[in-house]
């Protein structure tokens, strides 16, 4: 059995007890403090697991107008899901400190390349040791493997088409940011406040309850009342920066709303133009 959206402490305990070829990746990251989820990770994680870096593994370059945490290319990022050990058919699951904010960012990077046998620590690496498992220090590695999974652009949004995107009929743009950002009241990231026009907003954080995701069901009532009754396939999101809008493609996909796209370079790219409109409210 794969598991493609969540797994539970629990669950993870005995899969890792009884399958050696899972692939268990730390993602933990501060935006703030961008070496502190590596040092976290070298005092205590969970035993076998490799780490990446939301900047250096899960992002690509950077050119000033293509967003704070771009795509990685095809051939880099097949590169660096091998050095992890991840290659078809093994069983990837992701976790970060508690939220899901970063590891939901390798859990669509893992999809959008074509491997779907991967999920997301429910609670993270807090829930991980408040059900009592035991950790590991130091830095793990596991043998490279070759990962030959290929980009599927239907999965993308990009932002020539997001204008037609949004004027079109039942389409939803999806703001992952807390409402203070969405409506512009502040802005602690990036040069410009407000949102993409058009945008409607559902903070990534309504998806959980206790630092865990809701369940399914309430997960897609919650869901609903942001977004309303649009097909799966007429949903893009977006965030800051790319990361958090997978959070949103994560609860929409546990909760039985599949086909929803990403738009990586979300608002740190579409405020970087000043051509490109902003709403604020």
């Amino acid at each position: 059995m794969a598991f493609r959206t969540l797994i539970d402490s629990a669950t993870l305990a005995n899969l890792l007890a009884q399958d050696p070829s899972v692939v268990v990746v730390d993602c933990r990251f501060e935006l703030s403090n961008p070496p502190a989820g590596a040092q976290a990770y070298e005092t205590a994680h969970i035993p076998g697991a490799v780490y990446a870096h939301l900047d250096r593994d899960l992002s690509g370059a950077k050119t000033g107008k293509n967003g704070r945490h771009p795509l990685p290319e095809p051939d880099a990022l097949r590169a660096t899901l091998g050095r992890l050990g991840i290659r078809s058919g093994r069983q990837v699951v992701a976790y970060d400190q508690d939220s899901g904010m970063y590891a939901s960012r390798l859990w669509w990077l893992l999809r959008w390349m074509g491997h779907d046998a991967v999920a997301v620590l429910d609670g993270g690496f807090a829930a991980w040791t408040a059900d009592g498992h035991s950790t590991s220090s130091g830095v793990e590695t596991t043998p490279a493997a070759t990962f030959e999974g290929e980009p599927h652009p239907e999965m993308l949004a990009t932002v020539e088409a997001l204008p037609a995107f949004v004027a079109s009929p039942g389409a939803r743009l999806v703001d992952a940011r807390a409402p203070e950002r969405f409506r512009g009241d502040i802005e602690p990231l990036d040069p410009v406040a407000g949102h993409i026009p058009g945008a409607l907003n559902h903070f990534f954080q309504w998806n959980l309850a206790g630092g865990r995701f809701l369940a399914a069901e309430a997960l897609g009532q919650r869901l609903r009342e942001s977004i309303g009754d649009a097909e799966g396939d007429r949903i893009v999101c977006y965030c800051g920066s790319g990361v958090t809008a997978c959070h949103n493609l994560l609860a929409l996909e546990h909760a039985g709303i599949s086909g929803a796209r990403l738009y990586p370079g979300s608002w740190s790219e579409w405020s970087a133009d000043p051509a490109r409109p902003v709403e604020r409210g």
